[in-house]
């Protein structure tokens, strides 16, 4: 089976909590400019992009070929990997989503900027184990990876009540992806359980993903979202999705008092995009 070798980065989303004024947390001048911005993957960590910080990592799990899906205004972005510090070890491909129309919006917007192969699928604005990556790269086909629950909170900066704001996965024996909820109420069944699996958003998908996300109607948060194409793709166009459970952490850029903490977990890896 043939390893994927090519990844779609989300970073268009429209940054509203990481804009919201904390007053408890300082941030440099730098660091508050990519804040207000909502550019979270320009955000300076460690005195680099946070971006540079994941593409390195896709780079460390053999994948050589990266297509960021961005905003229409994407100039500070695209001047830095263009003129200031091109990656060494990936390429980079440019994908617009025109309009914030959600995370399924966003995987099309990459059709046609892909190769007619499977693709890793992933949010700018968190760093993923180069594990992970290396096992949804062996797949060569649909997939996820499932993070336990307790396992974010001590390997990563997620707090424990932050967890349960994820989807989490109903997974059958086989290791196959049988459902997704969404932010699930504490007497969900999924949330009883003594391991409750994380979706974080990091996928391989096949092209079939396209026709899925076409299908995608508005959910009642008038959003296209993505884990709505996967059960399309799903039940609709017989995907399967098998799943790589995960007892790790993710680093989770998502508010300005995130900065700091990412920081101190990245401290000493070694960065070349």
């Amino acid at each position: 089976m043939t390893r994927t070798t090519q990844a779609v980065i989300l970073a268009r989303g429209l940054g509203s909590r990481m804009r919201r004024a904390e007053a408890a947390v300082a941030l440099d001048e730098a660091q508050e400019r990519a804040a207000a911005a909502g550019q979270k993957g320009m955000m300076p960590t460690l005195g680099r992009p946070f971006l540079d910080f994941v593409l390195s990592a896709l780079a460390d799990a053999g994948v050589t070929d990266v297509t960021l899906v961005v905003a229409p205004d994407h100039a500070m972005m695209r001047d830095y990997y263009e003129r200031q510090a091109p990656p060494q070890r990936v390429r980079l491909r440019w994908a617009v989503q025109a309009e914030p129309l959600g995370t399924a919006d966003a995987v099309l917007a990459a059709d046609g900027h892909v190769l007619e192969a499977p693709f890793l699928a992933l949010n700018s604005d968190n760093y993923y184990p180069v594990a992970s990556y290396e096992a949804l790269c062996a797949l060569g086909g649909a997939g996820l990876v499932a993070y336990e629950g307790e396992a974010l909170v001590r390997a990563g900066n997620i707090e424990r009540e932050r967890v349960m704001a994820y989807a989490l996965l109903d997974i059958d024996a086989q290791d196959v992806l049988q459902g997704i909820v969404e932010k699930p109420a504490a007497d969900h069944p999924l949330a009883q359980r003594a391991e409750r699996w994380v979706s974080m958003n990091l996928w391989s998908f096949t092209p079939r993903i396209f026709e899925a996300c076409r299908r995608v109607r508005p959910s009642v948060r008038g959003e296209l979202e993505l884990q709505e194409a996967v059960m399309i793709a799903s039940r609709e166009l017989g995907e399967v999705f098998r799943v790589v459970r995960a007892h790790d952490g993710v680093l989770d850029l998502s508010r300005r008092a995130d900065v700091a903490t990412i920081g101190d977990h990245l401290r000493g890896v070694v960065v070349q995009p």
